[in-house]
């Protein structure tokens, strides 16, 4: 299934891939990554999850109502996540079987440059894991990447790939950087579009710096 990064007027961005590669298969967990956040509950709602959502850039990019997107971004339920995807049904089981319970979604950009950050909520650590495997090997293979599982510049147990060529037919305007990580019960993606990969890289670095550290401790 997909989780496509919209942008105003229709033209997709970036693309999120979400399935497992094989059915019944399962994926090894990431190593978890340690916030150094204060132990705080973990949220029972969505209001309580986007309150823990990184609410600006280091870029300074101007972030992206939610309702000029399509469809719009923000709060996630097992449904939203769902419909990306061509067969709804057979994503919601296997959503199900990660144990989803809630998801927020935030878009900024400026011209071609664009920052993304999906925050996941699963039941349990092993059902973050597992997505966040699936959705870093699944966008490998879309975009023809490489995973780098011991990245540099970024904590231990995240997962990095670089686009370093644009790429028109997959929504790239620029290099692009992805990185997943998992802190808990909780998966991060995040994705910069920049006019270099060093900068790309230093927005994704810092974008995750910062989500991992509002999110409790684990």
């Amino acid at each position: 299934m997909t989780r496509r990064g919209r942008l105003p007027g229709g033209a997709a961005a970036l693309l999120v891939l979400l399935a497992p590669a094989c059915t019944g298969c399962s994926s090894p967990e990431p190593e978890p990554v340690v916030s150094t956040a204060a132990a705080d509950p973990v949220p029972t709602s969505a209001a309580g999850l986007e309150e823990l959502l990184v609410d600006q850039v280091p870029s300074g990019l101007p972030r992206v109502p939610d309702d000029e997107l399509d469809p719009p971004a923000g709060e996630k339920t097992v449904d939203d996540v769902a419909r990306y995807g061509t067969d709804a049904e057979r994503q919601q089981e296997v959503l199900t079987d990660y144990g989803y319970t809630r998801g927020w979604e935030r878009f900024w950009r400026t011209g071609d440059a664009l920052t993304s950050v999906f925050l996941d909520q699963f039941a349990d650590a092993g059902g973050a894991g597992s997505y966040a495997e699936d959705l870093a090997r699944n966008d490998a293979e879309y975009y023809g990447g490489e995973l780098d599982r011991v990245p540099e510049g970024l904590p231990s147990g995240c997962v990095e790939m670089v686009r370093e060529e644009p790429s028109v037919e997959r929504g790239l305007t620029g290099p692009a950087v992805f990185a997943w990580c998992t802190s808990g019960p909780f998966t991060v993606s995040v994705a910069a579009v920049a006019a270099t990969e060093a900068d790309a890289r230093a927005e994704v670095a810092a974008v995750v710096a910062a989500q991992l550290d509002r999110l409790p401790s684990t």
